[in-house]
């Protein structure tokens, strides 16, 4: 397995290239978010969004995006396709050209997320094998894109990848075993989430997983700058069942699982599509694309208020509230008061909003 000193040797390049003078976020319109979208007419692509909600940018993509990163300091976003994904690009958003197309190994695929690492001289792409559904992570130094590494995610079906302020590396598990082909569930009986914590060489350092709901797939997260956790969760048990969605949580300390009111969280239907915490981290939010429900609780997981909005999906912090995307083209700006129609664009949204 890399250690992290190898690991740091053979980006060593990478870094040195990435203090050169190079385009910025600023010098391509300032964008604070990006989101994979559908056109009109069919055409998938990415764009970024400034604080208004105008478009900064809007370059094509082959097939249907789904998350990504962006670089943290040039004007680099990684777009990666839809799971189970073949594609990754990274494209230069000052120019729109393609510097680089990534593909997973043979017998392995992309699912969907990816993160930058060590200030951004190393790529992380979350993947699975195609056979068992096996959970990896793939490592890749961002000057020349090649793949330097791969450390196993510690589960099955890793979906959301995310970097914590102390360099390591967030991943949530779901815990489904998929086809390849068609993404068909295949072990909803047996299926075992978790949330892992790997280190700077790709070790385990820490797992949560919550025994009592092992049937809660754990998908997405979004990471506090003081490294608070927070986690959305999707129900394959009985319909019927009412569980939380979003959890909090700090490695070594137990999860705190967020519960709404009964009626409340029955409209969520079961599946949260993604989770942010607020611009000043004192809330979080998930959303429902199945309920049209934005659910906002505040930092210990008490149950502030919900939003209504159809097929509402992408979710990303804003000052001290929260941007919602959804599949009618609207942004919306939800804070303390009313939500407020922040744009809207003739095209539809995918499934997440990432901050830049």
């Amino acid at each position: 397995m890399t250690t992290r000193r190898h690991l740091l040797a053979g980006v060593g390049a990478g870094i040195a290239a990435a203090a050169m003078p190079a385009c910025g976020w600023a010098e391509v319109g300032a964008p604070n978010w990006l989101s994979a979208a559908r056109l009109p007419d069919g055409p998938h692509v990415l764009c970024g969004l400034r604080v208004d909600g105008t478009r900064a940018f809007t370059l094509p993509l082959p097939a249907r995006g789904h998350a990504g990163a962006r670089h943290p300091t040039q004007a680099l976003a990684v777009a990666m396709a839809r799971r189970p994904g073949t594609f990754a690009l990274v494209i230069d958003c000052a120019t729109g050209r393609v510097r680089a197309e990534l593909g997973p190994p043979e017998g392995v695929h992309f699912n969907g997320h990816a993160a930058f690492l060590a200030e951004g001289s190393v790529l992380a792409t979350a993947e699975q094998n195609a056979q068992d559904s096996a959970g990896q992570i793939g490592l890749w130094d961002s000057t020349s894109w090649r793949r330097i590494a791969t450390w196993p995610s510690g589960g099955i079906g890793p979906h959301d990848i995310a970097a914590l302020p102390d360099g390591r590396l967030a991943v949530a598990n779901g815990g489904i075993a998929t086809d390849p082909t068609d993404r068909r569930k295949l072990n909803i009986a047996t299926m075992r989430p978790n949330l892992t914590v790997l280190g700077a060489d790709g070790q385990v350092d820490a797992v949560l997983e919550l025994p009592d709901l092992w049937q809660n797939s754990i998908r997405h997260l979004a990471i506090r700058a003081d490294g608070h956790i927070a986690f959305a969760m999707q129900w394959e048990g009985e319909a019927t069942a009412h569980v939380p969605l979003v959890g909090l949580w700090r490695p070594s300390m137990a999860a705190v699982l967020a519960e709404p009111p009964l009626a409340e969280a029955l409209r969520m239907q079961g599946y949260a599509g993604s989770v942010a915490w607020s611009g000043d981290g004192q809330h979080v939010a998930i959303t429902s694309p199945r309920g049209g429900r934005v659910q906002v609780f505040d930092a210990a997981g008490r149950y502030l208020h919900g939003t209504d909005r159809p097929d509402v999906c992408g979710l990303a912090p804003d000052t001290r509230g929260f941007v919602v995307s959804d599949g009618t083209g609207a942004m919306i700006r939800i804070g303390d008061a009313s939500p407020a129609l922040l744009a809207r664009h003739p095209l539809a949204w995918d499934n997440h909003l990432i901050p830049v």
